[in-house]
């Protein structure tokens, strides 16, 4: 890891980023109020998730649970539902464990304190800080993605940021860098950087306020920094999803509420070695193949998935053997469920 000496003056830095931001930056979010329920929810959503992405999942989930109390009181799967397709899961659970603790903990308002707030299920160092530093002005650090781009361009930081080594420097640029007030427009003005001028591919170089400034762009190295982090390949696993139709509805069945896609309902599984109705007979339903239907591949975060989709055909007043957690739904009533991603685009191509 190198640090460049060249560094624009701390003293000079802040000033400045408030200064684009209140002149060049996003002032349009439908986030953007002082309201700590409004904060955590978009934050959340944000992780690892583009604004574009975010913006009609939160109306949506805004109108369906637009306080702390509500979507505490609101059962895990429908709160599931309305993340369909938004993925990374474990936040929606996550968020609704949280808001379950801000009722039972502190008497249903959310915690000022940054360290009761990163207590909470879900919350990490920086988010817990945006938190803080949207929803009551706190001076507070943040360091997710965007602002590890522009750190390591402006400043010269080698190193993949997931280090830590390389993350606890980050860390002490972020801190050293605070001002003094104007947290507010500061830290918006961070994450407005790095989302709109200091992007992954493509920065806008010639309209950032620290073009002459910035050592990636003194060097030519925007495409090198960060450093990509070190590549492996992805295991390949692969599953068949029985897709099970009765008199114009299909199968679904619930996840274990941990794990992969925990929570939602999705497809029974088979292993590739088995006979797809030979597993439809192991679920209690004696099946006839249909068309074949396409393969497709999902990508987790530490695994690719090889998924191919089996349709086979159920003898109308057939019940089955199955045990709670499952729904025979027609593919418009499935649509509205908490089903992952893949799931969904089967469905969708019935």
């Amino acid at each position: 890891m190198i640090i460049h000496p060249a560094i624009p003056a701390t003293a000079d830095f802040a000033p400045r980023l408030i200064h684009w931001q209140r002149g060049h930056g996003r002032h349009d979010l439908p986030w953007q109020v002082s309201d700590p329920y409004t904060v955590w929810v978009s934050e959340i959503m944000l992780q690892q998730t583009q604004v574009d992405t975010v913006i009609p999942y939160y109306a949506r989930f805004m109108a369906r649970f637009p306080d702390l109390a509500g979507l505490a009181a609101a059962p895990e799967h429908d709160v599931l539902a309305l993340w369909s397709g938004l993925g990374y899961y474990a936040r929606a659970r996550n968020l609704h464990a949280a808001a379950l603790k801000v009722m039972a903990e502190h008497g249903g308002v959310f915690p000022r304190d940054v360290e009761a707030i990163a207590a909470l299920p879900g919350i990490g160092r920086s988010t817990a800080a945006a938190i803080a530093a949207f929803s009551f002005g706190e001076r507070r650090a943040i360091l997710d993605g965007n602002v590890k781009r522009v750190f390591c361009r402006l400043f010269g930081v080698d190193g993949w940021p997931g280090d830590k080594k390389v993350e606890n420097r980050l860390w002490q640029l972020a801190e050293a860098l605070l001002p003094a007030d104007g947290i507010r427009p500061y830290t918006q003005g961070l994450m407005d950087l790095g989302a709109t001028l200091c992007r992954r591919s493509r920065p806008d170089c010639p309209r950032c306020p620290f073009t002459d400034d910035c050592i990636a762009h003194r060097d030519g190295r925007q495409a090198e920094l960060p450093t990509a982090r070190p590549r492996k390949a992805l295991p390949e696993k692969a599953t068949v999803m029985l897709v099970l139709r009765r008199a114009g509805e299909i199968l679904l069945e619930k996840r274990p509420p941990t794990g992969i896609w925990g929570g939602l309902w999705s497809l029974p599984e088979c292993s590739p070695d088995e006979d797809p109705v030979a597993a439809a007979r192991r679920l209690g339903y004696a099946a006839e193949p249909l068309a074949e239907l396409p393969g497709l591949s999902h990508t987790f975060s530490h695994f690719r998935l090889a998924i191919q989709p089996k349709a086979l055909a159920v003898a109308p007043r057939q019940d089955g053997a199955r045990e709670p957690g499952t729904l025979w739904l027609t593919p418009a009533e499935a649509r509205q469920a908490a089903l992952p991603t893949p799931v969904r685009r089967i469905i969708d191509s019935l």
